[in-house]
């Protein structure tokens, strides 16, 4: 906090920035008091640990102009700037999984394990019964059945089936990603351009896949504690009026949608020469894990689908090959029965090997295509963390900076000597001189301007600090749900390619099996 002294210096003393006092809020959340004022950035800052804000789910840390932005409760770890810097450094993977633990969470009832309990309330979402809706008009769209089975408020005990189109999937992932900057929100299914030049966007393989991928994305957003909570999804979920609750949703967007697209390339570009001075050693690990989960999973598809195309080469051998038995066949007439028999079971296994291509390794390749995109959003969000840090390190840096001419010029006022100045300030002096303009009443009038400057930046670097530290903490709680979900993720993917695997090889030796005798019965004379 800048304060004067008797001689009319500001002298600044930081731990990591001023800090307003934080009163009790409703819920047991700390609120800070005169935050609600501010109509400009975040309004509201909630404090409390990790472990109670996962206990807690619905408790959120910023919301913006009544807006929640996905920030659950916790302001103690100090982002990444110096406050708190053993729970800075001792917060990892480990700890994150352990909130988790300790949250209570457990299998939804009768659902399976992908339906996650957070306080007791679980969610699963339903996507099926695809179907064309304007057949042979050119207004054609598919539509989707979307069957919720929840024991969260607001939700009725049997909520309505609902159709949607993947635009509708489209509107509310867009608008998650908007209103809950901090949360990861599950990717969306691409747009598959050259499907929609081919013509091929309404067959039957294009719909099935779209819908496996868009029931990915259910999977993931009802296994969230926050995004299965908001309004938005409630709407998405349940509305008969779903094209008014869309217009709802548009008419009151968060206030940094007002923001023009020139500010954000500006703040981008400015950024993407900027690094934090003062790196996170929780987000560094988070950054460092996924990009080796990446990497590794970009190799496991690489190489599935190496196998993948082996497996089809392997097929059409065995589908060559049967040819050539069954023309054999005919060339032996005492043995072409077996032969013909021994042709027909090679076909037999060339068609198993095409089925367990398409039962076992296509959906491990869009499993995995899928849960590259979910880590790609993952890390999207701590970039985004990183970019609150440096606009806390470069408000700091500027306060300090226009702090250091203020005291400077209150030295000269009072007949010290001033603290040594760069060259750009050492030049604007004497232009100054020379103009005439260096004189007490300047100097006073320019200290004045400076400490109105001093006090609009002690608040703005305040709601920075606070901003950044309930994001970072937010990321923490996010970083344990990712996990979670990918572990199950990985359990599941992994367990049905090996289950088809399996299943295929078993099916193959029964075959054969069965067809070895007859071969064995064979007798050529020579």
């Amino acid at each position: 906090m800048s304060q004067a002294d008797d001689d009319g210096f500001h002298s600044v003393v930081w731990d990591d920035a001023p800090v307003r006092p934080v009163v009790p809020g409703p819920g047991g959340l700390g609120e800070v008091e005169g935050a609600d004022d501010d109509d400009e950035g975040f309004d509201r800052i909630s404090t409390g640990d990790a472990a109670s804000a996962l206990s807690s789910p619905t408790g959120r840390g910023l919301e913006h102009g009544g807006a929640s932005y996905g920030l659950g409760a916790g302001a103690g770890g100090g982002g990444g700037h110096g406050g708190d810097k053993g729970r800075g450094k001792g917060k990892g993977r480990a700890d994150a999984q352990d909130d988790i633990a300790h949250a209570g969470v457990t299998s939804g009832p009768g659902h399976g394990a992908d339906d996650y309990e957070w306080d007791g309330r679980w969610m699963r979402i339903e996507i099926r019964d695809a179907i064309k809706e304007h057949e042979g008009s050119k207004d054609m769209y598919v539509s989707y059945a979307v069957r919720t089975q929840t024991n969260l408020p607001g939700f009725p005990p049997s909520p309505p089936l609902v159709r949607r189109r993947f635009q509708d999937f489209v509107f509310l992932h867009d608008h998650l990603a908007k209103n809950f900057p901090a949360c990861i929100v599950p990717p969306i299914p691409d747009k598959h351009r050259l499907e929609y030049i081919k013509g091929d966007r309404f067959a039957p393989e294009f719909v099935e896949k779209r819908r496996l991928d868009l029931q990915r994305f259910a999977d993931r957003l009802a296994s969230h504690p926050t995004l299965q909570r908001s309004q938005l999804v409630n709407d998405f979920l349940q509305s008969a009026q779903w094209t008014v609750a869309k217009h709802t949703h548009l008419s009151h967007p968060p206030p940094d949608a007002h923001s023009s697209l020139v500010d954000s390339l500006s703040d981008t570009f400015i950024n993407a020469f900027a690094r934090v001075r003062k790196p996170d050693a929780r987000f560094v690990d988070m950054a460092d894990g996924l990009e080796r989960f990446e990497d590794g999973l970009a190799q496991v598809e690489k190489l599935v689908g190496r196998g993948k195309n082996r497996v089809e080469d392997l097929a059409t051998d065995y589908q060559d090959m049967a040819a050539a038995y069954q023309g054999l066949g005919y060339l032996e007439s005492g043995i072409t029965e077996p032969l013909n028999r021994f042709a027909e079971k090679m076909l037999d296994f060339a068609t198993l090997l095409r089925h367990a291509n398409a039962a076992s390794a296509e959906p491990l390749l869009a499993s995995t295509h899928s849960l590259l995109g979910y880590a790609a959003a993952h890390r999207a969000v701590i970039r985004l963390r990183d970019q609150k840090q440096l606009d806390f390190e470069e408000l700091s840096a500027y306060l300090s900076a226009v702090v250091a001419e203020r005291d400077r010029l209150a030295a000269i006022s009072s007949g010290h000597v001033g603290a040594p100045v760069g060259l750009g300030t050492y030049l604007r002096d004497q232009v100054d001189r020379l103009r005439g303009t260096d004189d007490i009443h300047h100097r006073r009038e320019k200290m004045r301007k400076l400490d109105g400057k001093i006090k609009e930046l002690q608040d703005a670097v305040t709601g920075a600090h606070e901003t950044s530290t309930a994001f970072s903490e937010q990321v923490v709680r996010e970083h344990a749900i990712f996990e979670l979900e990918r572990a199950h993720e990985m359990k599941e993917m992994l367990g049905a390619h090996a289950d088809g695997q399996v299943e295929m090889f078993q099916r193959a030796m029964d075959d054969w099996d069965r067809i070895i005798p007859l071969l064995q019965r064979i007798r050529v004379d020579v």
